[in-house]
């Protein structure tokens, strides 16, 4: 069948086998080499290979829960959003958030996918304290920070490249009520945007919208959103007896492709400005799906850039070089005026210990753009920015960079590279992605 991620860019014709079981994902795999794919919300071509792709999303069972500590184990194939809808009315919430919550425990693993509060709670893959993982010739191995702690790194942001990954134990944090204390500043260029992140390090979350389009003076103009998980006292008197009950998130579908023409340079520049101007200094309670997944509230948004697809940009920079990098980025691309108005801006912590896994201290920046020949021009650039500052693209988002750039800026990749090939992981499992980057 077809299949893509979720920039439906690229597309390819795929053998697909759905895994049903635990026994049937633990079995030699038939046919190599594969990748596991969990609900396909990677951007580009991480979650497919052409002549075997297993869909695990059958593999989705909740198994255990320990109440005084947190620990939940579950297989891989479980939705973000269904541990949420659990386990909230609980008083427990997932220590790392990704933009959406339509994404399996194993993708959430294979990306080590890092959230608002980086900063402080590193990445998802931290709060893992073991899995088991299927090397697809019939082993199934326990790993953990002290049982084989080379496919435990390996995996935790591998994109899918080391095994099956069968089930996953990890902590979720307790939480008073399912409100978030929310904050907004308005920032009217990168330097203040950058003031305000670093003068906000103690608040748990933290994240910035910004105007990609902006320049002169204004480049960089922001709007920065903090968030605090709301306490009981915090909440009006009438909803103290239920601190957890939410108004229902109100979806919608997005029906048709748009035309291309729709997203252009001037339509997303008055769409900037209006958002710029109508987000005002402010603080209030809102639920913690507006805050944590605002655009899975339009199911199927990925159909706004029409039947060609697009591309997700992330890129993060080292702190030293953040400013300048940033700066010599957003310069770019208000000058090419390729539209992006889904441009987001945080502050990330220390660097994680998987070592394929993306964040560094220091900022990163994620954009969409159409899917055209004149993207394509203007991403080479951007990647000639970041590899000058030391920086590097999250691989859970990429499409179409190369491999002389990941090889370049992923300075643990030689590791990641011996350990498949000790284990034969290298014959077994790789993706479209992986092939074109030489994983």
């Amino acid at each position: 069948m077809s299949l893509s991620g979720w920039g439906r860019f690229p597309v390819l014709d795929c053998m697909v086998a759905e895994v049903d079981t635990r026994e049937q994902a633990s079995r030699p795999i038939p046919i190599l080499p594969s990748i596991a794919r969990g609900n396909g919300r990677s951007y580009g071509d991480s979650s497919m290979a052409p002549a075997y792709t297993l869909d695990t999303r059958r593999l989705d069972r909740m198994l255990a829960f320990d109440e005084a500590s947190g620990a939940l184990t579950c297989e891989s194939g479980t939705l973000l959003s269904d541990i949420i809808e659990l386990f909230v009315p609980r008083g427990w919430f997932p220590p790392v958030n990704p933009g959406t919550k339509f994404v399996t425990l194993g993708g959430m693993i294979a990306s080590d996918v890092h959230g608002k509060n980086h900063h402080m709670a590193g990445s998802f893959c931290d709060h893992v304290t073991s899995f088991d993982l299927s090397l697809g010739d019939g082993t199934v191995l326990h790993c953990s920070r002290t049982e084989h702690p080379d496919l435990f790194a390996a995996t935790c942001g591998g994109m899918g490249l080391t095994g099956i990954l069968l089930s996953t134990t990890f902590k979720l944090i307790p939480i008073a009520t399912s409100r978030i204390e929310q904050k907004t500043e308005r920032a009217p260029n990168l330097e203040s945007a950058m003031a305000l992140f670093e003068a906000s390090l103690g608040c748990t979350y933290s994240v910035a919208w910004i105007d990609c389009l902006a320049t002169g003076p204004d480049l960089g103009r922001s709007i920065l959103m903090l968030g605090e998980h709301a306490t009981e006292e915090q909440l009006r008197e009438r909803d103290r007896a239920t601190p957890f009950k939410c108004p229902r998130f109100k979806t919608k579908r997005l029906p048709i492709d748009f035309p291309q023409f729709v997203l252009n340079n001037s339509s997303v520049r008055l769409f900037n400005s209006l958002y710029y101007r109508l987000h005002k200094p402010s603080a209030t309670l809102v639920d913690l799906e507006s805050y944590f997944y605002p655009l899975d509230a339009l199911l199927e948004w990925n159909r706004i850039y029409g039947k060609r697809g697009f591309v997700q940009y992330q890129c993060v920079l080292p702190l030293d070089a953040s400013r300048s990098g940033l700066a010599e980025l957003l310069f770019e691309i208000a000058r090419e005026g390729n539209a992006s108005f889904l441009a987001v801006l945080k502050r990330l912590g220390r660097g994680s210990f998987g070592f394929l896994s993306f964040p560094m201290e220091g900022y990163t920046l994620a954009l969409d753009f159409p899917a055209k020949s004149e993207t394509f021009d203007l991403l080479n650039r951007l990647d000639a920015i970041v590899a000058a500052h030391g920086g590097r693209l999250y691989l859970a988002k990429d499409s179409r960079t190369s491999a002389r750039l990941v090889e370049a800026t992923y300075p643990q990749l030689a590791t990641f590279r011996e350990i498949r090939g000790r284990y034969g992981l290298d014959q077994r499992f790789r993706s479209a992605q992986s092939a074109r980057l030489e994983l």
